[in-house]
């Protein structure tokens, strides 16, 4: 099977597609031939699209779902400086939200962004596991002060934290989920030592596209703690052997619009 298909017709040769090639597998067109991937280098593409997506004149389409194709139209993704500015400045970290859940459709739209996040060798090695049902995500913090409370008088780091914690959560208020309809968990396979990478470049993806759609995020870092080590709490969501959990967010639609941009510490850069 080819690797790449060429269209003769829309191709002007122009070398761009052998050049931006990671994996520098692309055969340069010639007066007499198109681009290609000679068979013994086939087995080195990590399929990332570099050569379709550079492609100006759109004649070289990758081989992998062509039918999938998705065109761009003209002027499509385009934000000014400007505006792109502000929508990061206001991101904030969510944790009040409203009853009413996000439907799940509009959770895939959101995954579906986040799945063209940059993975090392374009591996793709994240998966999502989505906890959509309050009443779970409920269970999930219950499981996540058990397992606060076993830190308790130990060595772990948290342990002088954790009791202030326990109160609180004992008190009748949620310090772990924030009363978050929805959790998400990203999950990676085990002894791949990039993939905790990709996961976080994934679930920032995530967090930087959840606004656009009224959905607010928060990373949920107890949670995160509690999944990576307490077996019950990986039984609870389900995680399958040979992965384990990156880290989780909760999300939901924000209960209080942003009307303000707050300071931060000056930029601190190096030039060298």
């Amino acid at each position: 099977m080819e690797t790449i298909l060429v269209d003769k017709d829309l191709c002007t040769r122009c070398g761009i597609c052998s050049v931006v090639c990671p994996m520098a597998i692309i055969d340069p067109a010639d007066e007499s031939t198109l681009p290609r991937v000679a068979d013994e280098k086939a087995g080195m593409c990590i399929r990332c699209g570099h050569c379709e997506a550079f492609c100006p004149s759109e004649a070289l389409l990758l081989n992998l779902r062509p039918e999938e194709r998705q065109p761009l139209p003209e002027g499509a993704g385009i934000i000014s400086p400007e505006d792109m500015a502000f929508y990061l400045k206001k991101r904030r970290s969510v944790r009040y939200f409203k009853e009413d859940p996000v439907p799940k459709e509009k959770i895939e739209q959101v995954l579906d962004i986040a799945r063209y996040a940059a993975s090392g060798t374009n591996s793709q090695p994240v998966q999502w596991i989505v906890v959509h049902d309050p009443v779970n995500v409920k269970k999930i913090a219950c499981l996540t002060i058990e397992w606060m409370k076993t830190l308790v008088n130990s060595a772990h780091p948290m342990s002088g934290y954790v009791p202030g914690l326990i109160a609180a959560w004992e008190g009748g208020y949620d310090v772990i989920c924030r009363g978050a309809p929805h959790l998400l968990f990203a999950h990676i396979p085990e002894g791949n030592p990039i993939a905790p990478v990709d996961a976080i470049i994934a679930l920032t993806h995530f967090d930087v596209a959840a606004p656009a759609f009224d959905i607010g995020t928060c990373w949920a870092g107890f949670v995160a703690g509690a999944v990576m080590s307490y077996e019950p709490l990986q039984k609870e969501i389900g995680l399958l052997a040979g992965r384990k959990c990156a880290y989780a967010m909760m999300f939901g639609h924000p209960k209080y619009k942003v009307y303000g941009i707050p300071r931060r510490k000056p930029l601190e850069v190096t030039w060298q």
